[in-house]
């Protein structure tokens, strides 16, 4: 088991350094699940490291993403807007992106003049991957020999 988590974890900061890498902007990203409980930032912190070379890494940013996103749920449910696919939150300084990831969540800070477009591309790559290794994605059908690829005809 501690292998299968340590294989996770590598692969998480993995997804979430390729998402630093990928979109100038991206400040920090963290992997929270929905009970407010980080599961892996990037950058990661250090014992000696300060708090604020990644704001995202300490509990209570963590738990307080879980808090908004759960908010935002329940909104879009009591509005009758189906679910919700991302939480955006803007301010004077920078911006806060978040998506859902089975159950659990990836939120994304961002500078303010991030490309926001391109931000929520690799954003949304980076949620399926997170669902992949936490094993949140949905199973899709395997297609057998002979199958047709075909849409069918309506």
């Amino acid at each position: 088991m501690e292998n299968t988590t340590r294989y996770r974890s590598e692969q998480l900061e993995k997804t979430l350094r390729t998402l630093h890498a990928a979109v100038p902007g991206v400040k920090a990203s963290v992997v929270v699940n929905l009970d407010g409980l980080l599961v892996s930032s990037y950058p990661s912190t250090g014992e000696d490291e300060e708090a604020h070379q990644n704001p995202t890494s300490s509990p209570q940013v963590a738990a307080m993403s879980a808090t908004l996103v759960g908010l935002a749920i329940r909104v879009m449910k009591r509005l009758e807007q189906g679910d919700m696919k991302r939480l955006l939150i803007e301010s004077e300084k920078g911006q806060m992106l978040a998506y859902l990831a089975g159950e659990s969540l990836l939120a994304v800070l961002l500078e303010n003049d991030a490309q926001l477009g391109k931000v929520i591309y690799a954003a949304s790559r980076a949620t399926m991957d997170i669902k992949r290794i936490l094993g949140f994605e949905e199973e899709k059908p395997k297609i057998e020999e002979g199958d047709s690829l075909n849409a069918p005809n309506l």
